[in-house]
């Protein structure tokens, strides 16, 4: 038996990765079987994550993470969780292989995932001019024309920290009126750099190394056009990766995983959740490797104030010794 197993391969997974083997915990990172590290790896230079200058590639950067991690002891496995049993003092992780683990303590780092258009250019063009954070990559449209897709308050707030970068930052919305709250429709409609095209929707972009316009079609007449652009941000809405984890732990409106405070523990004992799939505000590379440490630090603290098991299994008579012995 594990006394850790930590399910995600992003900054807050990887993060408590390090944290955790540097306490000597033997963490067992379940990464992907298809793509480790998160949505960094979709992200070409990033610039604001302290102590990189001169910024540093998206997967540069998880590769580092990964090293890091690697380094102090953190075994990776290249697999898909299947299923999970996190009621009870073992929790059992099942593998895309067949294969069952068992641990002590489990840190539930799985992320979120933006809500794509789901057009074959937006895969092509991800990361050249197609993004779906601003201020992950605002700063490298400055001077073009920008456009945003979306019409909650997610999309207002895109567009109007676009601005700051942008020559214009045209909106565009599948339907005649937002679904944004007041507060952000106001700002957005007295911000004379943003510009609103209503009842459309993206069909199609255009650009062989870069985007470069959008093909709209009207959501009424069904008429398409075309229109030019320097980049493209969808704003639509995001998903926290919570399927396994539903019916078992406790879940916010938002739909993220519940946990107590500022910590990182969950509704159920021993088991901890960190980065994106706990945050639905900021959900930033930095802010998911902060909570990530949180995550190794809280299941530190758990794992030193139970019985320590034994290779033969069975739990000490003096277990009370154990327990102050740590």
């Amino acid at each position: 038996m594990r006394q850790l197993i930590i399910i995600g391969s992003g900054p807050a997974g990887f993060t408590a990765a390090i944290y955790a083997a540097r306490a000597q915990l033997e963490p067992l990172l379940i990464a992907s079987s298809v793509q480790v590290g998160g949505e960094l790896m979709n992200t070409t230079e990033v610039e604001n994550f302290p102590g990189f200058p001169a910024g540093i590639q998206g997967p540069e950067l998880m590769m580092q993470m990964q090293e890091q991690a690697e380094k102090f002891g953190t075994e990776v496995v290249y697999d898909d969780v299947v299923n999970l049993e996190l009621d009870g003092d073992v929790k059992k992780v099942t593998l895309g292989s067949g294969e069952t683990l068992e641990a002590q303590a489990v840190i539930f780092a799985t992320g979120s995932a933006y809500r794509k258009l789901g057009l074959a250019d937006e895969e092509r063009l991800s990361g050249r001019g197609v993004s779906w954070c601003a201020t992950c990559d605002g700063f490298f449209f400055k001077e073009k024309v920008i456009a945003v897709v979306g019409g909650g308050d997610s999309a207002m707030e895109e567009a109007t920290f676009l601005t700051r970068f942008g020559s214009k930052v045209i909106v565009i919305h599948r339907k005649g009126e937002l679904r944004a709250s007041k507060i952000m429709q106001e700002r957005a409609f007295n911000d004379p750099k943003i510009e609103f095209i209503w009842n459309s929707e993206v069909v199609g972009i255009t650009g062989t190394d870069a985007a470069s316009g959008l093909i709209l079609r009207d959501t009424v007449t069904g008429e398409q056009s075309e229109i030019e652009i320097g980049g493209l941000f969808v704003a639509i809405g995001n998903d926290p990766r919570t399927h396994l984890v539903h019916g078992q732990l406790q879940l916010t409106p938002e739909g993220t995983i519940a946990v107590d405070g500022r910590s990182s523990k969950t509704s159920l004992t021993g088991v901890f959740a960190a980065g994106d799939v706990i945050d639905p505000t900021y959900r930033q590379a930095i802010t998911a490797a902060g909570s990530g440490t949180v995550a190794a630090l809280d299941a530190e603290h758990f794992l030193a104030s139970i019985p320590e098991i034994l290779p033969d299994g069975p739990v000490p008579a003096d277990a009370d010794a154990l327990v102050s012995a740590h």
